[in-house]
């Protein structure tokens, strides 16, 4: 049996697009609405930016909006909760992802480069070469390619900061402030070991130079406070100062931040030059 409209008028069907709608109880799903809104687009468009990387499997918000490119020259019109960017795209800078054509990875990191802040262009990077999307050295190489257009500078910047071994949205914000605030680079997931060769922990951020190592403290649930008490304390006891900052004191006190970075390193007698992000892609080596 067919769908009159007045079905259409009940509770159970909520409009998704012009004559287009989809049971109620599945339109809060990010796939559905992709569906819809792919179906209002002409074949050679694909999705692109925060919805290209969502359907790479990345946790990123895809439908504020959703996020569409077009060959330049196309005369596609807006539409509504889209945003429409036309731009050259190459048949090999396109895949299709559970149905739906869109940017493929490298393209997508490179649109986000370009259109966000460093920061935030940064994490997505970060979360896609932690999740095995693709290699660093795949993207510096994509990068070094591109020649001009705009949000270039950005997104190289963004690639040089880019650090395979970040393990969270806000450690990679806390390696930012650090950068952005004149500090050195920190090293990365570091592993720590006492003076009998016992492996004591992996502090998120670490300078090998003056044993200074900083974690995000995500205010993790209460079965795991004990176990990251002993942690701390074996870190203490092998000689490593502990530094730990919580989201508020990222986002909200990032001078603060840098402030007590730098005054625990010139205790300890070093002196930090200002930070490049040009020279933020060197590797990390850990701590035997």
């Amino acid at each position: 049996m067919g769908i009159e409209r007045w079905h259409l008028r009940a509770t159970k069907w909520q409009k998704v697009g012009p004559a287009i709608y989809a049971p109620a109880t599945r339109v809060d799903h990010t796939m559905v609405r992709l569906e819809a809104a792919a179906s209002r687009l002409p074949a050679i468009a694909a999705f692109s930016g925060l919805t290209a990387a969502w359907l790479h499997g990345m946790d990123v918000d895809a439908c504020k909006p959703i996020e569409v490119i077009v060959p330049k020259g196309n005369k596609v019109s807006g539409r509504s909760g889209m945003r429409v960017y036309r731009a050259g795209l190459p048949a090999d800078h396109v895949a299709v992802v559970d149905g739906l054509r869109t940017t493929n990875i490298l393209r997508t990191l490179e649109d986000i480069g370009r259109r966000i802040s460093l920061v935030e262009a940064t994490v997505i990077i970060d979360a896609a070469l932690q999740a095995g999307l693709l290699e660093l050295p795949h993207l510096e190489e994509w990068t070094r390619s591109r020649e001009r257009g705009r949000g270039l500078v950005n997104l190289r910047a963004a690639v040089a900061a880019a650090e395979p071994k970040s393990e969270s949205p806000m450690e990679t914000r806390l390696r930012m402030v650090l950068i952005a605030g004149g500090l050195p680079r920190p090293k990365a997931q570091v592993p720590i070991h006492d003076q009998r060769g016992l492996f004591v922990g992996r502090p998120d951020l670490y300078y090998p130079d003056c044993c200074l190592a900083i974690e995000y403290d995500g205010g993790t649930h209460r079965e795991s406070l004990a176990e990251d008490n002993r942690r701390q304390n074996r870190l203490i006891e092998a000689g490593v100062t502990l530094l730990r900052f919580t989201a508020g004191d990222v986002l909200s006190r990032p001078a603060m931040v840098v402030a007590q970075v730098r005054a625990m390193r010139a205790s300890a007698g070093t002196q930090d030059a200002k930070s490049d992000f040009s020279s933020a892609s060197a590797g990390t080596r850990g701590v035997a």
